[in-house]
């Protein structure tokens, strides 16, 4: 009972989380396309929206991934800490990047602006993802002895 209950709830999250993606990737392309009739942006800026867009959509989708294979697939090869460890790392990686870009499209904005007063910010944001990339690193290493050998069965 217990299990089809989870099962069901990690499905529907796992739809939600692809669903918005899907959202995204469609908002992205809208973005750009009135972007481009519009000519109120920059070209380069309206690149860097939409592949933000594109990757926040990204992350979406792999944490639907994540959640639907962690919670409904029993991998008999596989231990459930060398499926987190992947799952963490993909996931880490993708929120990375969308820190990066998001930055990045802070930076540019900012020095068109000629705000550099607020370059705080992205530093800030930039210091952050550097952080989460330290941490994912020094998880990566204190776990890395689970996918040696499985520490549940002695």
């Amino acid at each position: 009972m217990f299990k089809k209950y989870k099962t069901s709830i990690a499905l529907l999250f796992s739809l939600i989380f692809h669903m918005i993606s899907l959202m995204l990737i469609i908002l992205s392309f809208y973005i750009f396309v009135q972007g481009l009739y519009s000519r109120e942006h920059d070209f380069i800026s309206l690149i860097i929206k939409s592949i933000n867009t594109l990757v926040i959509s990204l992350a979406m989708y792999e944490l639907g991934v994540g959640v639907g294979k962690e919670y409904t697939v029993e991998d008999k090869d596989e231990s459930i800490f060398q499926n987190m460890r992947r799952t963490i790392t993909r996931f880490v990686g993708t929120v990375s990047i969308a820190l990066v870009l998001e930055s990045l499209i802070m930076i540019i904005k900012y020095s068109q602006l000629e705000l550099a007063g607020n370059l705080y910010y992205p530093v800030a944001i930039l210091s952050s993802c550097s952080f989460l990339l330290i941490a994912l690193g020094l998880f990566l290493k204190l776990t890395g002895h689970t996918t040696e050998r499985n520490p549940l069965s002695g």
